[in-house]
């Protein structure tokens, strides 16, 4: 049976934001929720070696590493729920003196005074099957994240927009060769990085070309090529490559808030300047749901942290306005 469970504070996701934000607003005694979404953990539950997050000096497993954080939220008394919101009523709910209301595809509905977004982006994948069974094995969609562990050796990327040209050149720093496959014969980056990455001595493009399948197996070293066809000639070639880097876009986890919330023209929250505040008072958004940029752990934490802080902020300016009334 459905139930009604308000909370001063929600969190939704649970990725290296949310889990911050948790543990933040946990230790300032405000009892949030945080209701972990589709994928509990985020992105780093589906990579291997973290390499670059302070303090582990040895690295850690992305699966950790978010256990890890989950455990210190639990610590401080986060209420950590298993669901996924499908719908939200942010402002008709908020304009009529009521509370945020989000509702649970379990069909429980959530209500809340104060509302963190850390609902993350999911990396466009093209819907290999071996994309999944070699994920941290040879298949990435972050080149920041693990280009490191490909010091010499031959990789390729996907893509050609502005993304895809920037982890190539990334890549170089490691790599001994880097392919970039492209479906096109010209990228669609700014023209003054296509310039620089292929004049790049270690940058190969391969024209015209989509990759039919990923080769290798995660018990015997993982990535170890990828077949490739013409769509001009028809023709297909193996590549023979240890890494394989998907760039082709990410797409933030927006779509239950509809027109309420303020986005950019590829659905990433818009936040005030130096803050994390959204259009509707009292609703802040952290993590990559916001950041096009960076999307890295370390800094989806910092904005996990901020977003806590001014939420924090906002609930004890609710509680002192309620008390004067």
């Amino acid at each position: 049976m459905a139930t009604t469970i308000h909370s001063p504070l929600i969190i939704l996701g649970s990725g290296p934001a949310g889990y911050t934000a948790a543990i933040y607003t946990g230790r300032a005694n405000l009892s949030p929720t945080l209701i972990q979404g589709m994928q509990p953990g985020g992105q780093l539950t589906v990579t291997t070696e973290v390499d670059n997050f302070p303090g582990f000096e040895e690295g850690i497993q992305g699966p950790e590493l978010m256990q890890k954080m989950e455990a210190q939220a639990r610590r401080f008394g986060t209420h950590i729920l298993s669901d996924l919101i499908t719908q939200a009523d942010l402002d008709s709910n908020r304009r009529q003196g009521g509370p945020f209301r989000l509702t649970g595809d379990s069909g429980d509905v959530y209500t809340c005074d104060a509302l963190i977004v850390a609902t993350g982006a999911s990396a466009r994948w093209l819907g290999l099957e071996a994309e999944k069974r070699l994920s941290g094995y040879g298949v990435s969609a972050c080149a920041t994240c693990d280009g490191f562990f490909y010091r010499g050796q031959e990789i390729a990327i996907v893509g050609g927009g502005d993304t895809a040209v920037e982890e190539a050149l990334f890549l170089t720093n490691f790599a001994s060769k880097v392919s970039i496959i492209h479906r096109r014969e010209a990228l669609r980056a700014e023209k003054v990085m296509q310039e620089r990455l292929l004049a790049h001595p270690k940058v190969h493009p391969i024209w015209n070309s989509v990759v039919e399948d990923i080769l290798g197996d995660p018990k015997a070293g993982g990535v170890s090529g990828v077949r490739l066809k013409n769509i001009k000639t028809g023709e297909s070639q193996i590549l023979a490559v240890t890494g394989l880097f998907v760039a082709i876009g990410h797409t933030p986890n927006t779509a239950i808030f509809g027109d309420q919330l303020d986005k950019d023209e590829t659905g990433y929250l818009l936040t005030k300047p130096h803050s994390t505040a959204t259009n509707i008072p009292g609703v802040f958004a952290a993590g990559d749901v916001q950041d096009k940029t960076f999307r890295q752990a370390i800094t989806a934490a910092g904005t996990g942290c901020m977003a806590a802080l001014e939420a924090e902020r906002y609930l004890n300016e609710l509680s002192g306005a309620a008390t004067r009334i």
